[in-house]
């Protein structure tokens, strides 16, 4: 049982126990096409976010729901709009011109959590939280991309150096080019201290080594998983992972690592928005 006094917010790690998550209901209204999405059944939508909601739950995470945005429909990808550090939430900016209304309701949602904003992003810096990824509690790695630029880079790091972590640069490839998103999540997931998810095609060289440095094992997926996110690991626990359901060589090779995979229906609010179970989630409370 959590008391009255202890912090309920903080996260200095991608793999530690996942505490508290913060998701957001989707909006069944708005401009699906625009915002890149293949329209979704608006029922279906809700009804799966309901039962990926129910399986967090179900695997310990205390799970806090902030009310859909109608009309900001990838505002139920949580994980881009602020990045939770270990003494509060940095809130985000995105260049994608349809998620650049989304800050507001995320500074709402977090502090209506209980979980204080400690910096916020201004001026020309862009970024979303799916270019932010933590090694350990000392190290940050941030991809510079068609979504997170320089500028938030140096704000970021300054944000972080007075807290000790470290900001580790490293730069993303054109693929697909700035309409379609690449983040440095989209190719990488830590699923504990020692293991990773990744897509090895388009992980920068730097970020290879410096995973060989750390004693960072790999877990590589094919270009036809890839595809439909694969890559895009929850952990909820060191070693204990929620993936979307549909990706059998991943699963096969997680658990052959060690790994135990949760799965879930993600036809609508996943697929159809390229956003898998990382990005619905805002983890604000991770602690072994």
């Amino acid at each position: 049982m959590i008391s009255d006094l202890e912090t309920t917010y903080g996260v200095a790690s991608n793999v530690a126990r996942l505490r508290r998550v913060l998701v957001r209901t989707p909006a069944t209204t708005g401009d699906f096409a625009g915002a890149g999405w293949r329209e979704p059944d608006p029922q279906l939508l809700l009804r799966q976010h309901a039962a990926f909601c129910e399986l967090l739950a179900g695997l310990g995470c205390d799970v806090v729901t902030a009310p859909a945005v109608e009309g900001l429909v990838d505002a139920c990808y949580m994980y881009d709009s602020a990045f939770t550090i270990g003494d509060g939430a940095i809130v985000l900016r995105s260049a994608k011109p349809a998620r650049q209304d989304e800050w507001a309701p995320a500074a709402e949602a977090l502090e209506a959590a209980g979980v204080p904003i400690v910096g916020r992003l201004e001026g020309d810096a862009t970024a979303d939280g799916g270019d932010l990824l933590f090694l350990d509690a000392r190290t940050l790695v941030a991809g510079r991309g068609y979504r997170t630029n320089a500028a938030a880079h140096r704000q970021i790091d300054a944000l972080l150096a007075s807290r000790g972590v470290a900001l580790e640069r490293v730069d993303l490839t054109h693929d697909l080019g700035p309409a379609h998103v690449l983040h440095t999540m989209s190719f990488i997931s830590p699923v504990a201290d020692d293991l990773a998810v990744v897509f090895e095609p388009l992980m920068p060289v730097p970020l290879v080594e410096l995973l060989a440095e750390r004693g960072i094992r790999t877990v590589p997926v094919d270009r036809d998983e890839y595809l439909t996110m694969a890559c895009n690991v929850l952990p909820v626990r060191p070693g204990v992972v929620v993936v979307v359901d549909g990706n059998p060589k991943a699963r096969r090779a997680m658990e052959a690592a060690g790994v135990e995979v949760h799965a879930y229906d993600g036809s609508e609010i996943s697929l159809k928005g390229d956003g898998g179970p990382t990005c619905l989630t805002r983890p604000i409370w991770r602690r072994d």
